[in-house]
């Protein structure tokens, strides 16, 4: 015969249960964008075609540890071996949970791929297929040694090893 426990012991180890399989959890870091939709069109305004303005970008999720958060917008459908670089920011700190236009002056911006500081837009080549827009956001385990200026390349350098986690969210455009 079963032997019957009190219900109340049953429901003590199912909240024994639920707190050791969410305690240490890591949370997902979550990148989304407030101007455009994760796999859809940018619109125009946040394009090197119109007045290049900054998307509006907020996260989640930021992993315990984190002590600086870096920043990549890129182009893999470039010509080109490597993706196109449209914007490099870090030294975002950790309790900043969005990035607004323009972004404030203790980030720090690299070098794009088009040999200047700062944010510059999607510009595909016309008659091209539509090209995919990257916008990666990486969580750091220390704060980056890196200047103002620095490539995109410079900053992978600088993070290998110590990326806690990372997000994206992808937009796509094209010229006509």
């Amino acid at each position: 015969m079963l032997e019957r426990k009190p219900i109340w012991a049953l429901a003590l180890l199912c909240l024994l249960g639920m707190a050791a399989a969410t305690e240490g959890s890591p949370s997902k870091l979550i990148l989304r964008s407030e101007s455009f939709h994760d796999g859809e069109l940018i619109p125009k305004n946040f394009t090197g075609e119109g007045a290049n303005d900054i998307p509006s970008l907020t996260w989640t999720g930021i992993p315990p540890g984190t002590r600086e958060l870096a920043l990549i917008v890129e182009d893999p459908d470039a010509p080109g071996e490597e993706p196109f670089s449209h914007w490099v920011v870090y030294k975002i700190r950790p309790d900043t949970l969005r990035l607004p236009a323009p972004p404030p002056k203790r980030m720090v911006e690299g070098k794009n791929s088009f040999g200047k500081i700062g944010y510059d837009g999607p510009m595909p080549p016309k008659g091209d297929k539509p090209h995919r827009y990257y916008f990666k956001l990486y969580a750091l385990d220390k704060n980056l040694d890196l200047g103002p200026g620095a490539t995109r390349d410079q900053l992978l350098t600088a993070m290998k090893g110590h990326v806690l986690a990372e997000a994206q969210t992808i937009g796509r455009y094209q010229r006509k």
